[in-house]
Parts: structure tokens; sequence; C-alpha cells
């Protein structure tokens, strides 16, 4: 195959985007879903395109790989690949350029890959389909790529089947058949959402690892401005269709020169954000539909700076920031505004006060038992030891986070708490009543309604064919609260308002709500049976930045109002600094750490907790970062290593003298106020331990 770079100037842009349109066409009507967007990526250049869902990101990659279906359509504009328009390539020619010269790592791995078909067979078909290359060679190349993507045991990767594989290892298989074939360039679309933060940042080393090595450009999508920053070279953030502003990573970040991306980064929890004395500021009102974009500026409506008759009088074009930087901006504002004057404090919040214990699990233990051929159910019983000896305490109106990677038992432990699953051993008292062994089903009205769950998920959480006030009312109804269906339904208006949602909103369907609006009606039922203790596991993490800003917040108001008790579940452990009061951290069904969040955040570190907080991706140039790659995937829950759980990724298992990490189980030790470590490391060598992030000038962050 003729590859196009034997005609193509290497000093020329590798994928040049100019006033690109595309729509959608339905039987009725047209629908604009990117209009007049431009981008330029230069050879080894790694672009990075961000913004909030909706905005045109995906269905901008799309349209470089010539794929936007039956109904999408480029209606203006050109793409250039290496100098040729993709736009008038006709399908043969755009068959060899995919996989080959350009090609796309998307969200979910395993939608890439072939279940019925080996690893091995599924790499070695790129260079076979592409190159024409034997299939001994294209097997040899296979294994070669899986080693430089990092993955134990190459010859035992190739010989399995993708479902034999963790999500971080797919992932690692996808990134390694792209770059089987040399691309030129490469479509990464939000690659590591669903991903641990450990794996995410093992991911994304490797990426620019390979790019550096494999010599390839970027198209980086992402909504996680700190991915972005760790990942590419320049950036354009994008907005209802539009591209807003463009620039060198470091000049959008710290000379940021449009109100949209000034507004994002004000409603990301970067280090010194606090829940009470510098709040997040979410982006008010909502993201316009393609068909209800408003005159003039798409953002007028949502912008601080906006000014009528000026900002909607028409159409505005990406203007000129800095020409020698390419810095381009679509504000008409933009050199009027003072970029530097300070925000304007938000109304500061006294801290909620800290009450009694509420919630009390002493040594539980949640072991699950699978027979060794589960289909006939045949052979040894194993046992699956998903949490061991939980012990902590949770006191009325306080934020306790629960941290960890998928696998820890997070999640088994909600079960356990709801009554969903019971523990094997242990005791959990909520109140003054021991429910360790007591079913949901046997639990009686007012325990279930004290105890509630928010889930991560607000699309799969609500009846798609009820409103959403009988949605709320049915909670009421099931919690016993109101005497008439004309007290249950002004309650139910109470939640709405609650939740800051519009009382009409009680006669619409969930199809008709953003995931934002969704995720506060699962709030609002949550709360309906004026619930003392909620369980929120990853509420936002299925929200946009801005939307997640606005849900926090609330989620905290509401906690102030009902001094509730929030066991806060995530991987997140920005959102975590900002909004917890102590955090747990949990590692293969162990708790093994326990702290106050300055206390876990500031060294000592359990060598967990460190490689967690190393993975954060941190949107601000300001912060430097220790870089922790842990190697190797969690241990298996049925079969743990012996001793310290950890102890088979410890990067500092070498200062425990002998064995005993191998051998013991560490004993949990409490150090200064109450900080607790399940940790063999002596005190000396807490001592020493560093920060793990630090601005440039130097001082803890």
């Amino acid at each position: 195959m003729t590859k196009t770079s034997e005609t193509w100037d290497p000093s020329q842009p590798i994928l040049e985007i100019e006033n690109l349109s595309i729509s959608f066409f339905t039987r009725l009507v047209e629908i604009p879903a990117v209009m007049d967007f431009s981008c330029t990526v230069l050879p080894g250049e790694a672009m990075g395109l961000v913004g909030e869902s909706g905005c045109g990101k995906s269905t901008v990659a799309l349209a470089v790989m010539r794929d936007l279906g039956v109904n999408g359509r480029i209606v203006g504009g050109t793409i250039k690949f290496k100098g040729r328009d993709l736009t008038n390539m006709g399908q043969e020619e755009l068959r060899k350029l995919r996989g080959s010269e350009i090609a796309m790592i998307y969200q979910e791995p395993m939608a890439s890959l072939n279940p019925a078909m080996k690893v091995g067979q599924q790499l070695a078909e790129v260079p076979v389909i592409h190159e024409g290359m034997p299939r001994a060679e294209a097997l040899a190349l296979a294994r070669q790529v899986v080693a430089d993507v990092r993955l134990p045991d190459p010859d035992r990767i190739l010989n399995s089947y993708p479902h034999q594989l963790s999500g971080g290892q797919q992932q690692r298989i996808v990134i390694a058949m792209a770059l089987m074939s040399k691309p030129a360039l490469l479509i990464l679309d939000e690659p590591t959402t669903a991903l641990d933060v450990t794996v995410e940042a093992g991911i994304v080393d490797l990426v620019s690892v390979l790019a550096e090595k494999y010599g390839t450009s970027m198209l980086f999508i992402s909504h996680n401005l700190g991915l972005v920053m760790e990942v590419c070279d320049r950036i354009t953030v994008m907005y209802s269709g539009e591209a807003v502003e463009t620039g060198n990573v470091k000049d959008v970040f710290d000379k940021m020169r449009h109100p949209y991306t000034q507004a994002l980064f004000r409603s990301i929890p970067l280090p010194g954000a606090d829940k009470n004395t510098r709040p997040l500021r979410a982006i008010p009102g909502n993201f316009p539909l393609p068909h209800e974009r408003p005159k003039g500026c798409n953002f007028g409506p949502r912008c601080e700076y906006f000014e009528a008759g000026r900002c909607d009088a028409g159409e505005i074009a990406m203007d000129v920031v800095d020409a020698g930087k390419r810095h381009n901006s679509r504000c008409l504002r933009f050199r009027e505004i003072d970029w530097e004057a300070e925000l304007v404090a938000m109304a500061q919040v006294k801290k909620g006060d800290i009450g009694e214990v509420v919630l009390s699990m002493e040594n539980v233990r949640k072991y699950y038992e699978v027979a060794a051929s589960s289909l006939f159910a045949g052979g040894e019983t194993k046992v699956v030891k998903a949490n061991e000896t939980l012990s902590f305490d949770a006191h009325e109106g306080e934020t306790l986070a629960i941290v960890g990677e998928s696998g820890c038992g997070k999640s088994t432990f909600a079960k356990v708490l709801m009554g969903l699953e019971t523990a094997t051993s242990g005791n959990i008292m909520l109140f003054d009543e021991n429910v360790q062994s007591t079913p949901i089903q046997q639990r009686n009205t007012d325990a279930v309604s004290s105890l509630q769950m928010v889930f991560q998920n607000p699309f799969d959480t609500l009846n798609p064919s009820m409103t959403v006030g009988r949605q709320i009312i049915r909670a009421l109804e099931i919690f016993g609260v109101g005497a008439s269906d004309a007290e249950r339904k002004q309650r139910m208006l109470e939640l709405l308002d609650l939740v800051k949602l519009p009382r009409a909103f009680a006669t619409r369907m969930p199809r008709q709500l953003s995931g934002g609006q969704k995720q506060r009606v699962g709030i609002a039922r949550a709360f309906a049976g004026d619930a003392k203790v909620v369980i929120a596991d990853e509420p936002v993490s299925a929200l946009d930045v801005s939307v997640q800003a606005a849900v926090t917040d609330l989620l905290m108001e509401i906690q102030r109002k009902n001094k509730t008790t929030l066991l806060f579940i995530s991987h997140d452990l920005s959102i975590v600094r900002y909004l917890s009061d102590r955090v747990l951290v949990m590692y293969l069904g162990h708790v093994v750490e326990l702290g106050t969040t300055d206390e876990v955040f500031a060294p000592p570190y359990h060598p967990y907790t460190e490689a967690l907080l190393s993975a954060v991706p941190i949107a601000d140039t300001r912060i430097e970062k220790k870089r922790i790659v842990l190697d190797g995937d969690i241990p298996s829950a049925v079969s743990p290593p012996p001793g310290c759980p950890f102890q088979t990724r410890c990067r500092w298992k070498s200062e425990v003298p002998g064995d005993l990490c191998e051998r013991e189980m560490p004993p949990m030790r409490t150090l200064r106020g109450g900080h607790q470590i399940k940790c063999h490391l002596s005190a000396e060598i807490f001592e020493q331990m560093e920060p793990v992030f630090r601005t440039v000038e130097g001082e803890e962050a």
C-alpha cells in the first residue's frame, strides 16, 4: 500500500480542519451539530478537544474518520489530512487510510474488540489487511506492540479472549491495535473515562511515550482538563458546536481569553477550593439544544460579561489573541475584560456542626462463596473476600469519603449497609439498631427511609414511563409520608424546590431532562423520607464538570440544612478533597488509611494513598506532581496475596526489613491526631515522606 507521506511535505500540518460545519438530518428538520469549526494539528503535536457533553467533540472526530452515519453530513468546510481533502475522498481511499494512517481509540474498549476472537488474531489482522504482511510476521509484530503497551506475559495475553482481561488491559490492547500500523494521526475519544485513576495514569503515561516513539500526532478528546494538560501541547475549547478558544495549553490555562473557558475552570475543584470558604462556581443556566441556540454568541445567555445589542447582534468569528502563539478566541469583548480581576467572593457558608455517631461499623466482613465451575456448580467452592474487617464511625452532619480502585470493596460495603446484602460477620449499628444481618425486606420503614442512596448513573435509576412528580410521590407513599394525596403532592413540590428544579418539572418525563437534572430528581427521591444517612455512589462522575459543581454544592447545602450524614463513594480525589471532612481509603477489601481530609492529603501517606494522589490529573500549571505509576493490577479477592494486601504493588516494600510485608498483615496504627494507617513502614520512614503535590515555588499545595 502507498502511504500519503510519499507526496506530503512534513513541514505542513498533519490535520487541517477549516470552517467545518456538520448537520444531522431527520425527516422533518436539519440539526446543526458543528458550525464554523477550525483546528490545526502539526506533526508530532497533541491537540486536546474539551467541552461539555453535546458540544460536538466526538462529532468532529467522527467527521475526520468520515463515519457520521446515514444521517450525518458535512455541509461546509474542509478536512485535510496530509494535504488531501478527506471530504472529497471516495470510500476505497478512505478504507486504506482508516486504521493505517488514521486510527481511533473509543471510550469503551469492548466496543472495539471481537469477543469471539483471541487478542493475538485481532492484532495481527491490522497489518495483514492494511499492509499485506504475512501472518507469522504480523503475530511477531503483535507480540512486540503488546510488550510496548506494558502488558505482562505477552504470550498469555495474545492467547487470551478479551473477556479474560481487565478494563485497563483491554484499553491497552485497543491502543496496541491502533498503533499496529504506526498511524500518523491517532484520535482518542475519552479513552480513560471508564478506568480507575491509577490505571488512567498508566494509560496516559503510555500514550505519551508511544506517541513520541512512533512520531504519532494526536487529537485527544476529553472533558477532564487535568488530563488534557498532562497529555496535550495545544487545546481547543468547544461550546455548543463551535470552537470558542484555541491555543497552547499553558497559554489557555494561564491566560484564558474566553468567558466559557474561565467558567469551566471556576467549576472544577482545583487545590485550594473549599466547600465552605471557597466554593465552586457552577455555570448558570443550561446548555442550549442545537435548535434553540441564541442569536450571536452561543454562550451569551450564561455569560457574566454579556452585552445586549452587541454580543447578540450577529455571528461572531474567531479573533486573534496572540498570532505568534496561535492563540484565538471567539469573543467580542476579550480585550476589554479584566482577566486578572479578583473573583467576586461567593457567599461563604458556616461549616456545619459535626454531631454524634449515627453509624458505626465494627469488624464487618463480607465473603461470597463461588463454585469453581459456576455453570455446573461442580468442583471446589472458593471464597471471595470482598470486605475484610471494616471498622469506622460516621457522625451526624459529616461527609465521609470512601475511595479506592474498582474491586476494592466500596460498592459491596454500600450494598451491605443498604441491606441489599447481609454481612458475613461484624456489627453495623444504625442509630441504636444492629442491622448487620437484616436484609432490606425485613427492615422497618423508618430504617429504610433514614438510610438512602444516590446512584452513579441517573439515567438508569428513573422509570422512563413515569413523570418526575409521580416518581417522587411513589417514594413518599412507600415511606408513609403524608396523610393524603394532596399532602404528598405538596411535599413533592417542596422536594423539587430543595433540589432547585422548577415545579413545572413535576409533569415532565425523564427523557425530557438533562443528566444533571435527572441526578437532582434522584437526590430529591433519596431525601423524600427525610434521610439521615445518604450513600452517594459516584453521584457526579457521569456529569459534566459544570454540572458536577452545581450537584455537589446542592448536596452540601441539603446536608447543612438537614444535618445529613453523607457517605461519598468516589475515585475522583479532586472532588473528595473539596467536599469531604474525613477520608477512608480502601484496598482489596481492607481499610488502609483513615483520617481527616487534611491528614490524608498530606504526608505521611499509606503507600497506596500516595499512588492514588499521584495519579490525580490537576488542571493547574502551578502544581508540580510526583509521578508514581503502579505496576500490575489489583490482585484477585479470591486469592489475595499473603501478608499486606498491597505488597505486590508497593514501591516502599524494600524499606521494610526481611519478608515481613509478605508474611504478616500490618496492624492499623494511629499516628498524630487520630490519623490511622495500616502499614509496616517505620515511624522514621513516615516522617521522611515528601508531599505528592507542590507549587512551582516549592510550597506545599
